[in-house]
């Protein structure tokens, strides 16, 4: 383990009311910050207004672009993150749009960090909008880890309180997904530090 913690985002990817992405990112959280690699940030997209008309220029092509002043903390808290994982459920067997919008806002952000994924739904847990995801962000230059967190069924797995039932499972898979993470968001930020990475347009 390295001798200083990682920069760990947690996004919540569903906005949508009555969503269940925070008790699931709180669960994640909570392990994250138990595991002692990671200064965890909790981003919730609701926070922020993620306006689905882009500017004519995508950010790769514009790297300056004005965004909306309200975007400002989002964008500062992508681009401080060494690592990133991203709680998503699939909705019509795909991700968020909501998730989608603040991924295409941003570019250099996500370059040569890794990303790791908690998925949850009602069938695959989350499966298939982990899929794509992972092609989505790998055309952003950033490295996707093989291992992940899912929730098939979710709402038999939690209780009211938003409390696992039987947290062995989730537990030894998140761990795996966190090890995993610190593995190579320390190799990639250090690498970002000694080599600054330029990605080919």
């Amino acid at each position: 383990m390295p001798s200083e913690t990682l920069n760990l985002a947690v996004i919540i990817g569903s906005v949508r009311e009555g969503r269940f992405g925070p008790v699931v990112a709180n669960w994640f959280t909570e392990r994250a910050e138990r595991h002692g690699g990671f200064t965890v940030d909790l981003i919730d997209l609701a926070d922020t207004p993620l306006p689905l008309e882009l500017p004519r220029l995508p950010p790769a092509l514009e790297p300056n672009m004005a965004r909306p002043a309200e975007m400002a903390d989002l964008t500062r808290r992508i681009a401080a993150a060494d690592a990133i994982v991203v709680v998503t459920p699939d909705y019509n067997r795909s991700f968020p749009a909501s998730l989608k919008a603040a991924i295409d806002w941003h570019y250099t952000e996500w370059e040569a960090k890794a990303i790791g994924f908690v998925g949850y739904s009602g069938g695959s847990g989350g499966l298939l909008a982990i899929e794509q995801l992972r092609q989505v962000f790998g055309e952003l230059h950033a490295h996707t880890v093989r291992d992940y967190v899912t929730f098939p069924r979710y709402y038999e797995l939690f209780d009211l309180d938003g409390v696992l039932k039987d947290p062995d499972g989730p537990n030894l898979a998140a761990k795996v997904l966190l090890d995993r993470l610190l593995w190579w968001g320390s190799v990639l930020r250090d690498a970002r530090r000694d080599r600054p990475y330029a990605a080919e347009e």
